[in-house]
């Protein structure tokens, strides 16, 4: 009778502690299962469509032809099309602004954090301030901002007596367009590298105090190396930013002067979205193009930069 409550029990036990191993195998999908099913939904799912999309003619109302690599071939290839002049025109202007954004959206928000560490008292409030202009929509800041650069009304030309056309003339659209960008984007790297900056310890700066090491050798023997992985981070994911830019030269510029702010992103909206006949399997094939720069920058980067950090 005591073999028979023993083994009863411990097959209670036994069921308990699958049930117990069941329940903390699934917790974790409770967690990660909202975001994968809103992933595939709103990511894998229209990115393998769009893939799709780019070997066929469609012009989103009839029915999609599949014409293979047609569209590929006619963008890269042939250089009497539109497509291709379109194509390569806004994938210059794009790494225009890449290569002039970048280093700035990396550079000013590490100053600005290192400058707020240096004075922690007053530190929160800047940070808000700094932060603040990301939160709201780049159509109401480039409405400000265009104010601001008005030829006749804005205060920039009025202050310093000058008569710029700043929006239609080069290279001021280049510079409006950096400067709002900036202003508008400066606040999330700022956070980042704040966070980052205060997880350094103390020691090491007494000790290199000791040392009789100078500023420069402080920023760039501790300081670099400590933060190494934001930078990582900041540096890979404000190119992808980038080379997504849409909203600040079609709202300030509207893409001139003859069209050397049109970006590709443009290009490709107004293939598929535009007035006329929509060019979609056109239009997809591009934004495939452009996803692929992408991906090969994003990890040249990441490969140099890992490389660098890990000597």
């Amino acid at each position: 009778m005591m073999k028979s409550t023993i083994t009863d029990s411990s097959a209670v036990v036994g069921k308990s502690s699958k049930k117990t191993r069941k329940r903390a195998k699934a917790k974790p999908w409770l967690y990660v299962g909202p975001h994968l099913l809103f992933f595939c939904i709103f990511g894998l799912i229209p990115l393998a469509y769009g893939i799709y999309i780019s070997f066929t003619q469609w012009d989103m109302v009839g029915d999609a032809t599949f014409v293979g690599l047609q569209n590929y071939k006619e963008i890269l290839f042939n250089t009497q099309s539109t497509f291709h002049s379109q194509f390569f025109t806004g994938l210059k202007n794009t790494l225009i602004y890449v290569v002039i954004s970048v280093p700035v959206l990396i550079v000013v928000p590490l100053l600005i954090a290192m400058a707020l560490n240096a004075k922690p008292k007053a530190a929160g409030v800047f940070q808000s301030i700094f932060y603040i202009p990301g939160l709201f929509s780049i159509s109401a800041v480039a409405l400000i901002w265009s104010l601001v650069f008005n030829k006749r009304l804005g205060p920039i030309n009025n202050l310093f007596g000058s008569n710029a056309n700043w929006i239609v003339e080069q290279p001021y659209a280049w510079l409006v367009i950096l400067i709002v960008s900036v202003w508008w984007g400066v606040g999330g790297n700022m956070v980042i590298y704040r966070a980052a900056l205060n997880g350094i310890s103390k020691d090491l700066y007494e000790a290199a105090d000791i040392d009789g090491a100078t500023s420069v050798q402080k920023f760039f023997k501790i300081t670099l190396p400590s933060i190494k992985f934001q930078l990582l981070y900041t540096f890979v994911m404000t190119t992808i930013a980038s080379f997504n830019i849409y909203g600040q030269p079609v709202m300030l510029t509207n893409g001139g002067p003859t069209q050397s702010t049109t970006v590709l992103m443009m290009y490709i909206r107004n293939l598929a979205f535009g007035s006329g006949v929509s060019v979609a399997g056109m239009a997809s094939a591009m934004a495939v193009l452009l996803g692929i720069v992408m991906v090969i920058i994003s990890a040249f980067q990441f490969v140099i930069l890992n490389k660098d950090s890990s000597k």
